[in-house]
């Protein structure tokens, strides 16, 4: 009997497959340049405007708009996850001992997370369902407030429309991402042009860049074997935020780094939008700013809500729920000087919600459908006819 490989071989055959994947015979190479070209060109044009996170926003937009156009745009995935441990140990650098302490206090804002979950999934498939005319299992999956990844699996195995599925929450990540700093800059009166506390690569130690690599490679690391959610950000993350609570090293990234970690990210989050019929996008967009309007509300209700209850400030909790992106939610909480932890935590409470209550939910759902209906209920129910 062959035995699964240990996390270790896993780990190494991922490491593997990755530089495998990066071979000119696999790469496309001139694609993600012209992409790349698109998206400085972008960061550039937002940063001379004074626009929140140009470096994410600008790539995004730009990126966005070339693939709808059939451009020969492209950004395969396996670029992503370096710059996401650049973003995590960026995250991790913003935690002290007093923050850490006050976690335990955080339970009335979570318990109001649980309670927007059920708000959002509950309004947003009824929404897909009755205005978008979507079978009730790509409603379902594709209403869900997180878990993009998780989502698009399990909706296939229902029976459910992957690409739909896909779409639907490409595009409420892409929408809240590009509304929300806009709304925050606006509300706030701060400026998100740049991170807070941000240095040049030129004024910090060569020491600063060796803990950015040695953080990055052990959050991976750390991240695969404990199957973290968003593993290559919150693994980083979290050794980055206990080498500044053990007081090892004070470094931070530079924001030279950040802003390139911060483009690929826009490139990659535009460029998946790469190859799919202009018409079918259009549709899910429009479809889509109806649903993004939805959560959008929501959350700032529940925010407003839970600020006026418990005194919590408002502006985290609207990061801290906003069903975007949590290293772009985290990444506008470190602009606005809000707590990077409490945000952070809170995403990923509501991924992992969302990933182990989906499935469970929609089976019962289905069984009391079934019930209803008069029908035998099997153990298969909520699973695709054979």
């Amino acid at each position: 009997m062959k035995l699964p490989p240990s996390p270790v071989g896993a780990w190494m055959h991922d490491v593997r497959a990755g530089f495998a994947a990066m071979r000119p015979s696999r790469f496309p190479y001139r694609r993600f340049a012209f992409a790349l070209a698109l998206g400085v060109s972008g960061g550039l044009l937002f940063q001379r405007l004074s626009l929140p996170l140009p470096w994410m926003m600008g790539p995004m937009l730009l990126c966005t708009l070339g693939a709808l156009l059939r451009a020969p745009v492209a950004a395969p995935p396996v670029i992503r996850p370096p710059m996401t441990m650049v973003i995590g140990v960026m995250l991790g650098a913003a935690f002290n001992p007093d923050l850490v302490a006050r976690i335990s206090q955080w339970w009335p804002a979570t318990l109001g997370l649980i309670a927007f979950i059920a708000l959002c999934g509950g309004s947003v498939v009824w929404y897909f369902r009755a205005i978008g005319g979507y079978d009730r299992t790509t409603a379902y999956f594709a209403g869900m407030p997180g878990g993009l990844v998780e989502m698009i699996s399990i909706g296939e195995e229902r029976g459910g429309d992957g690409q739909v599925i896909a779409l639907v929450h490409s595009v409420r990540i892409l929408l809240i991402v590009m509304t929300l700093p806009f709304a925050i800059q606006w509300l706030e009166g701060v400026s998100l042009n740049r991170m807070a506390g941000a240095v040049s690569m030129l004024s910090t130690p060569a020491t600063a860049q060796i803990w950015l690599v040695a953080c990055g490679l052990a959050g991976c690391f750390i991240g695969y074997i404990l199957s973290l959610p968003a593993k290559y950000l919150l693994g980083p993350m979290l050794v980055s935020a206990a080498v500044h609570l053990a007081g090892w090293s004070d470094f931070k990234p530079s924001f030279e780094i950040v802003n390139a970690a911060q483009l690929i990210l826009g490139v990659v989050i535009g460029c998946r939008f790469a190859g799919t019929a202009p018409r079918t996008v259009g549709h899910i967009i429009l479809l889509s700013l109806g649903s993004t309007a939805i959560l959008l509300f929501w959350t700032a209700a529940c925010a407003a809500l839970v600020s006026w209850l418990t005194g919590f400030r408002a502006m985290a909790l609207i990061l801290a729920y906003s069903p975007g992106g949590l290293a772009e939610m985290s990444l506008i909480a470190l602009a606005v000087h809000a707590e990077v932890a409490f945000v952070a935590a809170h995403h990923i409470i509501r991924i992992f919600v969302v990933m182990v209550a989906a499935a469970p939910v929609f089976a019962l759902i289905a069984r009391l459908g079934r019930h209803h209906r008069g029908a035998p209920v099997s153990s298969s129910a909520g699973m695709p006819a054979e």
